[in-house]
């Protein structure tokens, strides 16, 4: 069973007498606003995840701490 363009026309209409033509238009235009939020955020977290940090920065966390942690095994166990 598939709608036909009779049935479609019927739908819309009952739609526009239920919520009017006005606020239609106007949820068209927070569903475009929501839209074009998102596209943005989108392309931000892009931006911001492409650029790679410094190498010296993500390379000197974790030896430090590596090193860290076998300095407080070594005098432990002396």
């Amino acid at each position: 069973m598939s709608l036909g363009p009779w049935q479609l026309i019927i739908i819309a209409l009952v739609i526009l007498v239920l919520f009017g033509r006005g606020r239609i238009s106007e949820m068209m235009g927070d569903f475009g606003k929501g839209i074009k939020s998102f596209k943005k955020g989108m392309n931000e977290e892009e931006s911001s995840s492409s650029s790679p940090a410094p190498a010296g920065q993500i390379e000197s966390k974790p030896a430090e701490s590596a090193e860290a942690k076998q300095a407080d095994s070594s005098t432990t166990s002396n």
